[in-house]
């Protein structure tokens, strides 16, 4: 089982990104996927997720109106389009899958708001 996440980078307050996570070795569509971030000096902690179908999705009261994850489940990838990005976002985001009650993490991508 692996997962690459991709996309993080410098971005102003206001600004977007895009993160993306590739995902292998596991059957992708039966699994629901999520969304962590971890600031330095804070736990981590979840800011969404998204069932097999893509049908429902669930999101942080921090990020609800702003980011917006997604699935193509023919791609094996799940997405977070992430809006209206402000310095409090700022954290390194890493893309979850849990398998027989296991936790499958990726590397994690940086993503920093600053002007």
């Amino acid at each position: 089982v692996q997962l690459v996440e991709s996309g993080g980078g410098l971005v102003q307050p206001g600004g977007s990104l895009r993160l993306s996570c590739a995902a292998s070795g596991f059957p992708f569509s039966n699994y629901p996927m999520g969304w962590f971030r971890q600031a330095p000096g804070k736990e981590r902690e979840f800011v969404a997720s998204i069932i097999g179908n893509g049908y429902n999705t669930y999101y942080a009261d921090s990020v609800k109106g702003r980011f917006t994850i997604s699935r193509d489940n023919e791609k094996n990838t799940v997405y977070l389009q992430m809006n209206s990005l402000k310095p409090e976002d700022t954290a390194v985001y890493y893309c979850n899958v849990q398998i027989n009650f296991y936790d499958v993490w990726g590397r994690g991508t940086q993503v920093t708001v600053s002007s």
